[in-house]
């Protein structure tokens, strides 16, 4: 007999997601040699820098070190290359570390305790120094102060670098306040780019309470000999417009990203005269780029020739396409990607990329802009097998307000098992971080791992989320909690509407700000049968009262300003309506998060206990905000599958019971 959906036998386990699967990102070359990173999961998921030289793969970065920048928490940028010279960044001490051929590895910064953090590296062999973004966290009294700094290459940077760009000092606990205006030390700078001769730097810089996706400003500059900023000036921003971190064509041209149109399309600064010349070159009704939640994001690079390389998003799928900045004509290539980033030029018609496909594992690739060939970079992973692939589809619909709202539904997929007569699946209801991230259509083992199991996953790309225009982003503008929330609703209404799920059995998922809408959602319908927060937040007043500097002033405007609107937080937070609670819920945190604070599922925790709803509280020790090690992703997924198999009454017989 046929099993029930939600409990077909499947021979994707949870250690087939997580265990043995190396996770490669940012590659880069130095003349012949291809660089990149691999997050190694047989090494508790050390990340290690290697290079590809004539073939041979060596690693370069240390074996105690991880090579991974903590910069505003969330990292990126953690290394660079130029003329056989590596810098990384050390994710436990975050000492900055110099590795060269014929030389032993050296730290080219004093030991801090991770106080002091780098990242954004751009070399600069002429002048001998490496230009970077510093994150200084030495004095308790004052927010983390973020700087535009120069290392000497050869050390000792006693100082922690030469400030070019000061960063403010605020003191931390400031009640309400005025952002400060562009021509004060900014709060955040992000992405130092050296123009091709040296004579110019460029950079981005943000203040509270924007983030660097609402409101940022471009400044190029002019450099003296010994590195230092001699002019400055602001390119394109303002409070309300993202513009991001830009590519140089030559010294005097700069293209670069600006969302002022509602899109992110590309213009170009020219600053060949007495004053920079600035205009779009490039208009269309799609989103290029992406917002800069990391540094060193590479959405866009400049081709040999001159031609632009762009992350290109269409209906939540993100490829590649090619600008002419001459003629403005943007040509998509054709390819199976459907998301991309890390984007390195190779020549006039290759690059390196970090991709995702809808049918396929993700990686490093090579990528021939002329046909979208993808070769990968390294061998990794066997493709799945199709058989047991869930190719997603997009669908909209109606959701809050009646604004189209859109998502990605996974069917399921198992070839030797089928649904019974009448029987529809069970829904996992996926929502992302961010909040204002996005969900692409990609193959993930994590996906398959629900779905071969004859679970429909949806992936929701609610209100708010980027890649589809500033209207949609600023939809969750002061309603974060309920344009996700009735997003989430909605889709699981029209699926059961459609005959596709079983109104029954939807359960909610999420992590950090999906985390939060799980919640939320649970505290305020009752659609879903149960749901799993991964370190999400409960309380949105200590949250904003305890977070980091990057999202401290975030829910100001997603919610309402702190602290006049404190009601609205309150009333927003799901521990407010407990009382409204009567799902099931499963709790995943871990205990070093400096992101969302423990005590946040804690406090969830002790409710439910009280309340005497099915729940269960999964504390990792030693764990932040995401889990890295994969013995505590494994378990997490075990224990989350078996939590739901109860609520349904169901059993696969295969699947641990969880703790």
């Amino acid at each position: 007999m046929n099993p029930p959906a939600g409990a077909w036998p499947s021979r994707i386990t949870a250690r087939d997601v997580y265990a043995g699967r190396v996770a490669r990102g940012a590659p880069t070359t130095d003349g012949a040699d291809v660089y990149w990173t691999e997050s190694r999961p047989e090494d508790g998921g050390r990340v290690a820098l290697v290079r590809r030289r004539a073939g041979a793969v060596t690693e370069l970065s240390l074996p105690a070190h991880s090579v991974r920048s903590r910069l505003h928490e969330y990292g990126g940028g953690s290394y660079a290359v130029r003329d056989g010279l590596a810098l990384y960044a050390d994710f436990a001490t975050q000492q900055v570390w110099r590795v060269r051929d014929g030389e032993a590895p050296r730290p080219v910064t004093p030991a801090s305790d991770a106080t002091v953090r780098f990242a954004a590296f751009w070399i600069d062999p002429g002048r001998g120094v490496a230009f970077c973004v510093r994150e200084d966290q030495r004095d308790p009294s004052l927010e983390p102060v973020t700087s535009l700094v120069r290392l000497d290459l050869d050390g000792p940077n006693d100082d922690f670098g030469a400030v070019v760009i000061p960063g403010r000092e605020r003191p931390r606990a400031v009640p309400e306040e005025l952002p400060a205006d562009v021509d004060s030390p900014p709060d955040f700078v992000l992405d130092p780019v050296l123009s091709p001769g040296g004579r110019r730097l460029a950079w981005v810089t943000w203040n509270h309470p924007s983030m660097p996706f609402d409101g940022t400003w471009l400044w190029a500059g002019d450099l003296d000999d010994a590195g230092d900023l001699t002019s400055a000036t602001v390119l394109a921003g303002d409070p309300e417009t993202c513009v991001e971190p830009g590519a140089w064509l030559d010294d005097d041209r700069l293209v670069f990203v600006s969302h002022a149109s509602g899109w992110g399309n590309h213009h170009l600064a020219d600053l060949s005269g007495d004053a920079p010349q600035v205009r779009p070159i490039q208009h269309e009704t799609v989103d290029h780029g992406g917002p800069p939640w990391q540094a060193r994001e590479r959405t866009s690079a400049v081709l040999p020739d001159g031609r632009i390389v762009t992350r290109r998003t269409v209906d939540g799928a993100s490829g590649l396409a090619v600008l002419d900045p001459a003629s403005g004509a943007v040509t998509a290539v054709p390819s199976p990607i459907t998301d991309v980033r890390d984007i390195w030029p190779v020549d006039a018609e290759h690059v390196l990329a970090s991709v995702s496909f809808a049918d396929r594992g993700s990686g490093v690739v090579r990528i021939d802009l002329r046909d979208g060939t993808t070769t990968p970079l390294a061998p990794g992973e066997e493709d799945p097998d199709p058989a047991w692939v869930s190719v997603p589809r997009s669908v909209w619909w109606d959701g809050a307000d009646g604004q189209r709202t859109q998502g990605f539904l996974y069917p399921p997929a198992n070839p030797d098992a089928t649904l019974a007569e009448g029987e529809r699946p069970p829904l996992v209801v996926e929502l992302h971080g961010g909040p204002t991230g996005m969900s692409p259509p990609h193959y993930a083992p994590s996906t398959a791992f629900w779905t071969s199991r004859g679970f429909a996953v949806l992936d929701v790309n609610y209100g708010g989320s980027t890649g589809f225009g500033e209207a949609y982003r600023r939809r969750l503008d002061g309603r974060w909690g309920i344009v996700d929330v009735q997003d989430a609703i909605s889709g699981v209404r029209h699926l059961v509407a459609e005959g596709i799920a079983d109104p029954d059995r939807a359960v909610i998922r999420g992590g950090s700000a999906g985390g939060y809408s799980v919640l939320a959602a649970l505290t305020s319908s009752d659609v879903f049968a149960a749901g799993a927060s991964y370190f999400g937040i409960s309380d949105l007043v200590t949250l904003v009262e305890d977070t980091h500097k990057l999202e401290s002033r975030y829910p100001h405007r997603l919610i309402a300003p702190w602290p006049a609107g404190r009601d609205v937080y309150v009333e927003r937070s799901p521990l407010t309506h407990v009382d409204r609670l009567a799902a099931p819920l499963i709790l995943f945190q871990g205990s070093d998060d400096r992101v969302v604070p423990p005590e946040q599922a804690r406090l969830m925790a002790d409710v439910l206990d009280r309340k005497g709803l099915p729940h269960e509280l999964v504390m990792f020790e030693g764990e932040g905000h995401g889990f890295r090690d994969p013995e505590n992703n494994i378990r997490a997924l075990e224990t989350e599958l078996a939590f739901y198999q109860r609520v349904f009454g169901i059993d696969d017989g295969v699947t641990p019971p969880g703790s």
